[in-house]
């Protein structure tokens, strides 16, 4: 099968396409077939071994992970023996960062607990974009305690975390500020910011706005910075169900 192979760190040069064995999947594996796969930081970081951190766990001088890609959707080809939860032609996405990536190949072996169906009503391309960014959203908000009422801050609303995370907003009555570069601003404004900032012309920890949750997907500042821009949480917070 084709796959983009990462042999060394670096730019994206030296990526490269080649011809890789396909896998067979353990009997508590699921064998999918890639439709769609979807590009983040992970991806970018395992690439150039940045930050540091990227090296001590996947090889100091050369990346253990040999293909990358984390986010993927598409079909089952074929399921391990132990494997009930789904059959061949399901559709499918899930997260493979807990594993050894694989995401861009044609073929990748995914554990039966990983995987969630796919709805019918949403496209591959849109299934592959959801996992790791819209769960890494969701867990800010749960440890945050959402709920109706609050005023939250998203810094880096432009990317993954951000676009996804206040589509999840949207069923709270929350007043929602969001934080990127210039260029995002209008596509941060159309999915639904009440409020938005160029990060290069405002510091928003020190406009003197203090926020119930700040969701921060850049960590560009230090932790008294951000403290001082939240409001002292009460303690009988609890996060309404949906």
């Amino acid at each position: 099968m084709k796959a983009i192979i990462l042999k060394e760190y670096g730019l994206p040069n030296v990526l490269e396409i080649g011809e890789v064995e396909k896998p067979q999947p353990e009997e508590d594996e699921v064998l999918v077939k890639i439709h769609s796969t979807a590009i983040n930081d992970w991806d970018w970081g395992l690439v150039r071994g940045k930050p540091f951190i990227i090296r001590m766990i996947y090889g100091l001088k050369k990346p253990k992970i040999k293909i990358p890609g984390v986010d993927i959707s598409g079909k089952v080809e074929a399921v391990g023996e132990k494997v009930n939860s789904v059959k061949v032609g399901d559709e499918i996405y899930c997260d493979l960062s807990e594993g050894n990536f694989g995401g861009f190949a044609e073929y990748v072996c995914v554990p039966e607990k990983t995987i969630y169906k796919k709805p019918a009503g949403i496209s591959f391309n849109d299934a592959s974009a959801l996992p790791h960014a819209g769960l890494l959203a969701l867990q800010g908000f749960l440890e945050g305690k959402l709920k109706d009422g609050q005023d939250i801050l998203i810094n880096g609303a432009g990317g993954g975390v951000g676009t996804l995370g206040i589509q999840i907003l949207k069923s709270y009555n929350v007043k929602v500020t969001g934080v990127d570069n210039g260029e995002k601003l209008d596509l941060m404004k159309s999915l639904g910011y009440d409020y938005v900032m160029d990060y290069k012309k405002v510091d928003f920890t020190n406009t003197g706005e203090k926020y119930d949750l700040i969701l921060d997907t850049k960590s560009n500042r230090s932790a008294f910075k951000y403290a001082r821009s939240l409001k002292k949480m009460e303690p009988t917070l609890q996060l309404e169900d949906r």
